[in-house]
């Protein structure tokens, strides 16, 4: 079996949320609830979404376990992995994005990778780098006061750089708007300045699906 899409999910209602998104695109999807075992019999499906529940645990633990389900993703054939992450970044500065970000991209040898949480339908999206929930900036919303992971930065370019071993660059909207090609220019220069991640401007629900985001 060769899949389209492998997907990795930071919790389980993202996941269902991401694997509603891509029946409704027409792709064939199954969600699993932790990593299978390596003789689960999937059907004939275009996706996989993987749910973990690696959020808010120990940064490492959620490394190992995003590595494993990467591995038996790309066991089953995904050319193509994304990892799911919230729509509002939920996140420390420890992480958890970053640091399973960086080890995913190091895994899957990619020069640059694009990174947005937006989900334009429910109200969050990403302009000139900054998270917005309906017509606030992340820090203005009641997320600032979320008792895990307090946001109180909406400039994801610095939240995720705090995180990360890499530079972190943006890909700007006037960029998106002029198409995949002008995204993946960009990631090109990016990638050409040591940049390995870039946040990725959508205030459109097609917008996020220009390139094929990463996270």
């Amino acid at each position: 079996m060769t899949l389209a899409l492998g997907c990795i999910a930071d919790d389980y209602t993202g996941a269902s949320d991401l694997a509603n998104t891509l029946t409704r695109a027409g792709l064939r999807t199954v969600q699993t609830i932790g990593i299978p075992t390596d003789d689960l019999a999937l059907p004939e499906v275009d996706a996989v979404v993987v749910s973990l529940k690696s959020r808010s645990i120990e940064a490492g633990l959620a490394v190992s376990r995003s590595r494993a389900a990467d591995k038996w993703l790309r066991g089953r054939g995904a050319g193509h992995v994304l990892f799911k992450i919230c729509s509002t970044f939920d996140s420390t500065d420890a992480g958890n994005i970053g640091p399973v970000m960086d080890a995913l991209r190091a895994d899957s040898g990619e020069g640059a990778v694009l990174v947005t949480p937006a989900f334009p339908e429910t109200g969050r999206t990403v302009y000139q780098g900054n998270l917005f929930v309906g017509s606030v900036p992340l820090n203005e919303s009641p997320l600032k006061d979320h008792p895990l992971n307090p946001m109180h930065d909406s400039n994801l370019v610095r939240v995720l750089a705090r995180q990360s071993r890499t530079q972190i660059g943006l890909v700007d909207l006037a960029t998106v708007t002029r198409g995949a090609d002008a995204i993946r220019a960009r990631l090109g220069e990016l990638a050409a300045k040591g940049v390995g991640a870039a946040i990725v401007d959508a205030v459109f629900d097609r917008q996020p699906m220009s390139a094929g985001d990463e996270a």
